[in-house]
């Protein structure tokens, strides 16, 4: 009942993400593009937060400092846990999350594209980059077997 009386915040803003407030605060988290299930609950006990708690009910002091605990996500999630680990141009352990997720692989799509390496030639045109067979899957369209002549 105590719930019922209770103002719920319907949408939480973190990290330019509109996440759902009649979620649980960890899988609210997953909301966010590069927070997965494990780096979130793994931030949630960080902020020494109920994991299994409505986001929408926590009060704003609580979803402050879950907020700054996500933005600094990299100072605090250990070297393993991080999704760009020895990056390219800086050769650094970071954690990216939001937008600049998104922005960083296209640039490094483009490097690859550039250097006309056999990844960048493969996102190029489309096809399977990381080894699969693709005799008979990942056609997009056409069918599996012996087309028939249209008269």
């Amino acid at each position: 009942m105590a719930e019922d009386t209770e103002e719920i915040k319907h949408i939480v803003r973190i990290m330019n993400a509109n996440l759902d407030g009649h979620q649980q605060v960890q899988m609210a988290l997953t909301g966010i593009k590069g927070i997965g299930r494990r780096n979130a609950r793994f931030l949630v006990q960080k902020a020494e937060i109920d994991p299994h708690e409505t986001l929408g009910l926590l009060p704003d002091e609580m979803i402050s400092k879950l907020r700054d605990i996500v933005e600094s996500a990299q100072d605090h999630l250990p070297t393993w846990m991080k999704n760009r680990r020895k990056d390219l141009l800086t050769g650094e352990d970071r954690h990216i999350v939001s937008t600049d997720l998104m922005l960083t692989q296209r640039e490094e799509m483009d490097i690859m594209r550039n250097t006309r390496s056999y990844r960048g030639i493969r996102h190029e045109r489309g096809l399977r980059v990381r080894g699969q067979r693709t005799r008979s899957t990942g056609r997009k369209g056409s069918t599996v077997g012996v087309s028939r002549k249209k008269r």
